[in-house]
Order: structure tokens, then C-alpha cells, then sequence
């Protein structure tokens, strides 16, 4: 079993298991391997520290500040996600449109969410709209079952 350090297009980090290196690769070329935070597909390998099977060593001092599991991070994540997409309304391709007319009051204020180009969120920070892009994983934007 190959256990690799992976991290997506987005910047998150996680651990793929493969059979091997070669299948790690034929996976990924066929489109099968995925972040499992935001679902991107452009996946690459990390470095990672070997292995060394040294026999018994010394303890490793107890850390004065307790690193949060990644698992309940990820779990707050995925909270944080859902409680945006639940406040907010999801306007797709007219994202750009809608954010002007709440920024210059054309429309009433409210939480919106959507797509945008590159070129539109510049265009929206140049005047002065504040937008951020966040990666919602497709399985959130679905009906929990």
C-alpha cells in the first residue's frame, strides 16, 4: 500500500492510499482522484519525509499547545459551508450582476452566492465590491439525504 501526500488547485492538503505509484497515476489521469474538501481534480503529490524504521526511540516531548485534529476542522469547515449556503441565495452565472445592483442599491441588500470569472471579481474589487471565493464541494450544494 502507497500512502501519498496530496494537495488540489485550491491549496488542501489530504492523503491518498494506492495500491501503487502506478495506479496513484492511472487513477489520476482518469479523472478519479478528487479533494475531498472542494472536489477539484487538479490533483499533485507533496513531498513527504521518509519512513525510517530506526527501532524504539525516545519520546517526543508533549507539545505545550494541543494541534487541532483535522478532522474536526474539516468538520467546522463543512459546517461554516453549509450555513453560508443556507443564508444565502445562490444567483449562478449573475453573480457579477446581482453584486452591483446590491452594492449600488438598485436592488435590496442580501447574502448572495455564485459564479464569476476571474475577470469579473477583479472588476467587482475595482469598484469596490468586496467578493470572496470560497470552494463548495458538489455534494454540499445538494440535498443532504
Amino acid at each position: 500500500m502507497k500512502v501519498l501526500n496530496l494537495q488540489c488547485s485550491h491549496g488542501h492538503g489530504f492523503e491518498g492510499w494506492f495500491a501503487s505509484n502506478d495506479e496513484f497515476e492511472t487513477q489520476l489521469a482518469g479523472g478519479l482522484v478528487e479533494c475531498p474538501l472542494c472536489g477539484a481534480k487538479e490533483i499533485t503529490k507533496m513531498l513527504a519525509a521518509p519512513r525510517l524504521n530506526l527501532g524504539a526511540g525516545k519520546e517526543a516531548p508533549a507539545s505545550q499547545s494541543q494541534p487541532q485534529d483535522a478532522g474536526q476542522q474539516h468538520g467546522r469547515w463543512l459546517r461554516a459551508v453549509r450555513e453560508l449556503i443556507a443564508s444565502t441565495e445562490d444567483v449562478g452565472e449573475r453573480f457579477a450582476d446581482e453584486a452591483r445592483k446590491i452594492h449600488y442599491g438598485e436592488v435590496k441588500e442580501r447574502g448572495i452566492r455564485g459564479k464569476a470569472t476571474r475577470e469579473e471579481s477583479e472588476a467587482l474589487a475595482e469598484e469596490g465590491i468586496a467578493v470572496m471565493q470560497i470552494a463548495v464541494p458538489a455534494s454540499l450544494k445538494e440535498p443532504l439525504q
